[in-house]
């Protein structure tokens, strides 16, 4: 959908619908974002250090999402030819290994060694370890090393503890070859069984907004679409809820706009 928003030069409109279907890693409820909304825990700290916080969430769960690949990446990258991707905070690794059955050769990262020694059990499991590769490293530190990329994916990319998010989509934005897609996955409100003021605005952004704060250059990228979704999930209480989710679609221009 390509189209006009407002504040977003040649973007798609903001579309929300409702979208069936469990997060991928409905463990992404569990993951970046979503830990922060259900509930506090003794690893819930702020002041934690980040490999620690997010190593400890997946050590003490038998398993932190579904297994399912993100209903709104199939969505988004479905079509697409397959290439080589990269897919941060990658988790226990649903969404990669769902690639890699697609024809894609990824690279997935996460901080937790827990996490990515399962997805490399997993995509043994699934005969996908020849296309895939789990790397245990810190995002805020971590440098692309096997680029350039045909799409860069980030599902939930949220965080509890200190995380320099648009720094990281920067970098990795930067890796996206020419005709690559860059697709964002993202809470954009809060979760309706949580008190709104436990959880800053800024850490809930639109995909629009979050268009902005990237700060790409518009004559080297195209927004083929920006959406919302609500989803449909239980709340802690076992009571049925709507979850507003977020999806950036871009794609780098194969020529620079110039003028």
């Amino acid at each position: 959908v390509v189209g006009s928003v407002r504040g977003v030069k040649g973007a798609g409109p903001v579309v929300p619908r409702t979208q069936q279907g469990g997060d991928a890693r409905d463990g992404r409820l569990l993951r970046p974002p979503v830990r922060t909304m259900t509930g506090a825990t003794r690893h819930d700290s702020p002041s934690r250090n980040p490999q620690e916080f997010w190593e400890g969430r997946y050590r003490d769960a038998e398993r932190v999402g579904s297994g399912r690949p993100n209903p709104g990446l199939v969505n988004a990258v479905q079509h697409l030819a397959p290439g080589k991707a990269l897919d941060l905070g990658c988790g226990e690794g649903a969404d990669a290994i769902w690639l890699a059955n697609q024809g894609w050769i990824v690279t997935g990262v996460d901080i937790s060694a827990t996490a990515t020694a399962r997805a490399r059990r997993e995509a043994q499991r699934q005969q996908a370890s020849a296309a895939t590769r789990f790397v245990t490293a810190d995002l805020a530190r971590w440098e692309p090393d096997d680029g350039p990329y045909d799409l860069v994916t980030a599902s939930f990319l949220h965080s509890p503890v200190p995380l320099p998010r648009i720094a990281i989509l920067q970098r990795a934005a930067a890796t996206v070859r020419a005709g690559g897609h860059l697709v964002l996955l993202s809470h954009a409100a809060p979760p309706p069984w949580v008190d709104a003021a436990d959880h800053p605005a800024h850490s809930f952004p639109s995909p629009a907004r979050q268009f902005v704060e990237l700060n790409l250059n518009e004559h080297d990228w195209l927004v083929l679409s920006i959406q919302t979704h609500t989803r449909h999930a239980t709340a802690p209480s076992g009571e049925a809820a709507g979850l507003t989710d977020g999806v950036l679609l871009l794609q780098r221009r194969d020529e620079p706009v110039t003028g």
